[in-house]
């Protein structure tokens, strides 16, 4: 009952909040949202990410999906930089690995950061078989909804100056190893971020996590962490999405605490939460496929993301 009483004080309890209805896989979504994002284009990115199969780093497809996004967001943004770098697992293996970081209007001292990761799990933990459980996750929802919502972003934000300056990243290995407990070779791009900031005193206003945003049944409430430790962030991001008729999406209910990108950058001091919806059915799985994710969904979390940056 506390807990409900603090997220009623910061954010304002309703009493009509609904479950997101789900729409049909890949439907076409409006491109005419309130802010101009396109779902339908965000659609077909996280597709091109996931034709290149499973972005498992070491890998040609991760190789292959990589180059992809750097050219996608050299084409978009002003500045791009790659941070490329070699990480030893837990057992000696050596991983190539790359966070991709995309900036529009770098001139400004005012920033927000968003992330997303761009690989894919080695292995299907959660699959009903055992052979399946050996096979990788093909990562549509699990990777690929975020690259395709912030390559769609891109597009608006090219068109359409941000009012702040805008950082994208794009960050590898969150999702090779082990969560634990004891987390082993996890969020690796992030916590690597968090120690290599893009400049001297690096500190964005805030910062938003956008991972698993494109469920066709998508429902998102609070990640518990973020609302502890960064509460007025998550009031602003969810009254934006109330703003803009999307209560129903962004639930004001717990979700619970999620190990994920922003715990490394919450560490060091900056205010990033973590939108994310972990309800969903083929987490983890060979089934994380493009049939799962929607247009809808990736327009209705785009459009909260485009606002966020470009209304005063």
């Amino acid at each position: 009952m506390l807990v409900i009483l603090v997220l009623c004080l910061v954010v304002g309890c309703r009493g009509d909040a609904k479950v997101g209805t789900a729409a049909q896989p890949g439907a076409a979504a409006s491109s005419a949202t309130s802010t101009g994002f396109d779902g339908n284009a965000a659609y077909r990115y996280a597709k091109a990410q996931v034709d290149f199969g499973p972005r498992v780093p070491g890998t040609p497809a991760a190789r292959q999906a990589g180059d992809w996004i750097i050219r996608q967001m050299r084409a978009r943004a002003d500045t791009v930089i790659v941070q490329s770098f070699t990480y030893t697992t837990a057992d000696g293996k050596k991983l190539p690995l790359r966070n991709i970081l995309a900036r529009f209007r770098p001139e400004l001292s005012e920033r927000v950061l968003y992330l997303t990761h761009w690989d894919s799990r080695p292995k299907s933990e959660s699959a009903a078989t055992e052979a399946e459980k050996k096979m990788p996750v093909p990562g549509a929802n699990d990777g690929a909804s975020g690259v395709g919502m912030f390559v769609a972003l891109g597009d608006v934000l090219k068109k359409t100056k941000p009012n702040v300056g805008v950082d994208l990243l794009f960050t590898d290995g969150e999702d090779y190893g082990e969560f634990g407990p004891p987390q082993v070779d996890v969020l690796i791009g992030a916590k690597y971020f968090a120690t290599h900031l893009p400049s001297p005193g690096y500190k964005p206003l805030y910062g938003v996590l956008w991972d698993m945003i494109g469920d066709a049944d998508l429902r998102i409430p609070y990640e518990m962490l973020s609302f502890q430790q960064a509460p007025e962030v998550v009031s602003r991001v969810w009254q934006t999405a109330a703003d803009l008729g999307h209560g129903d999406v962004f639930v004001q209910e717990s979700g619970g605490d999620v190990t994920d990108d922003h715990i490394p950058l919450l560490n060091v001091g900056l205010r990033v939460i973590d939108v994310i919806d972990l309800t969903y059915p083929a987490h983890h799985t060979p089934q994380d496929t493009m049939d799962k994710i929607s247009a809808k969904s990736l327009a209705t979390v785009g459009d909260v993301a485009t606002a966020l940056v470009t209304r005063k």
